[in-house]
């Protein structure tokens, strides 16, 4: 393959790092890219990059957009992405952020990471009321029906927000969910005003939650700070009383994995 090797000592990238390189700038871009999108950038010959792309898209780290032309990250980087924020001891700080937040509410908190079907929890810790809903780490919840959801929705570009809604199955899940398009793009509007979002029997009846962004360094949303409970102790104005604490602890957040 002579053209990998053709630039060689002209300050191009390694061989042997390419793909990681790829897989870094396709991340970096938070939406779908093209190979020629990043020719410039990777200062590749245009044979390598699409190489590069195929190897990657057949090993599942990188998958084809609806466009067939543009590729964004695959279940294996997106997998990759969750085990490097859950490693040992930054998650262990992460935890001791969770239970101080879960603590000062009193109600179960959770942080959320986008996959490509709906919010899937990392991490949680629980309330210590008996009476509590359960949701464990690894369960994944819809996007148009939960805080978190609605918190990650909230962070899409206008044209990309108009695609999932025109796609989008808006089944009933509870006697609050929104099942208009319209009602929701107007809902998810409103979160991203007021920069938290709201679950009132949207996705399951009798609960409520709240949710809030944890950044990247770049302000790009990767993960939801939520906190739900039971209406038979917590209604939906009685957990917004508690933003001030979700947003610290968010802050805290962004701030420890961006350090």
């Amino acid at each position: 393959m002579p053209d990998d090797f053709a630039n060689e000592g002209q300050g191009q990238i390694p061989t042997n790092l390419r793909l990681l390189v790829l897989l870094e700038e396709v991340a970096k871009a938070g939406v779908p890219v093209t190979p020629s999108a990043l020719k410039e950038s990777l200062q590749l010959p245009k044979p390598t990059l699409h190489r590069l792309f195929h190897t990657a898209e057949a090993s599942g780290f990188l998958q084809r957009d609806i466009d067939g032309k543009s590729y964004g990250p695959g279940p294996r980087l997106r997998q990759l992405s969750i085990n490097t924020v859950s490693s040992q001891r930054l998650r262990t700080v992460r935890l001791a952020i969770l239970r101080s937040v879960a603590e000062k509410i009193g109600e179960t908190c959770n942080i959320a990471v986008p996959d490509r079907d709906g919010m899937t929890y990392l991490d949680r810790v629980e309330t210590h009321w008996p009476l509590r809903i359960q949701l464990p780490v690894g369960t994944q919840v819809p996007f148009y029906c939960t805080a978190s959801g609605k918190m990650f929705l909230s962070s899409l570009r206008p044209a990309y927000l108009d695609r999932f809604l025109s796609n989008a199955r808006l089944e009933r899940r509870a006697p609050g969910t929104i099942t208009s398009k319209a009602k929701l793009k107007e809902e998810i509007e409103a979160t991203r005003k007021r920069g938290y979002s709201t679950d009132n029997q949207e996705f399951m009846e009798g609960m409520a939650a709240i949710a809030v962004p944890i950044l990247d360094d770049r302000k790009r949303l990767v993960s939801t700070l939520s906190v739900h409970a039971p209406l038979q102790r917590q209604d939906l104005a009685g957990l917004a009383k508690n933003i001030d604490a979700l947003k610290t602890a968010a802050q805290e957040l962004t701030a420890l994995i961006n350090s």
